[in-house]
């Protein structure tokens, strides 16, 4: 049953994929964020620490648009974010240390925003239109060279760009990808609440949020078969 909703899921997002980013005949993708039905064998893909810190390392610091794309790596690594929400954000949205985001079913939810974000955001905002002849969406956090609102494919291929550069290209990476490595770094290494992280991811369902459990659980067993002890075998006395 999982397995036949998953097919479905699947075909339902590749069809608003391709009329998205082929025939370009959609403004947005509906389906970039549809989730296929939890298989309790199917793990998020993330990033490991070192991937993420060779990502954020990855961008050309001469680049004009450097602190605006290594703002929006970082609000994505640290947030957990959806892509529709990053791209949604106003300026207004931030106030001192904490960032409000519109999440599914125009729900908001507030998350704190850790020192690494704030000095993104902080070295961004006086370069935010700095290369920009007129700013038409005045209120957008992130704009395109036109001064509009950054869209989502443009997001799409800030990250993917990076990816490459990281080495991490062609492994099947992505913004989301880019929200389960925040959520599995928030669980793994600052051992949350999972109550506390389904309120930062915006999860509807806790159920949803267990899967970083499984995570944890996966790494565990790997760390204790990797014991060079555990290939010892009792040997018998002849």
């Amino acid at each position: 049953m999982v397995k036949t909703r998953s097919r479905k899921a699947s075909a339902i997002r590749g069809f608003f994929r391709y009329y998205f980013n082929i025939t370009q005949k959609l403004k947005s993708n509906p389906a970039e964020n549809l989730e296929l039905p939890n298989d309790r064998n199917a793990l998020p893909h993330f990033l490991t620490l070192e991937q993420s810190f060779d990502l954020l390392a990855s961008l050309d610091s001469n680049s004009k648009t450097y602190s605006r794309d290594f703002c929006i790596l970082t609000l994505f690594l640290n947030c957990g974010m959806r892509l529709s929400e990053l791209v949604g954000l106003n300026l207004n949205n931030i106030r001192e240390n904490t960032l409000t985001v519109l999440g599914k079913g125009n729900k908001e939810r507030m998350i704190y925003l850790n020192t690494a974000c704030l000095d993104a955001i902080a070295a961004y905002l006086p370069n935010r239109a700095a290369h920009i002849k007129k700013v038409v969406d005045k209120e957008a956090l992130f704009l395109n060279p036109q001064g509009k609102r950054l869209g989502q494919r443009s997001v799409q291929n800030i990250v993917s760009a990076a990816l490459d550069r990281a080495g991490l290209g062609g492994m099947g990476l992505s913004t989301h990808k880019l929200r389960h490595t925040a959520a599995t770094m928030m669980y793994q290494y600052g051992e949350v609440d999972l109550r506390v992280l389904q309120e930062i991811l915006g999860h509807a369902n806790l159920n949803t949020t267990q899967i970083y459990t499984h995570v944890s659980d996966r790494q565990k067993e790997s760390a204790m078969n990797s014991n060079p002890i555990a290939a010892f075998s009792k040997r018998r006395k002849k």
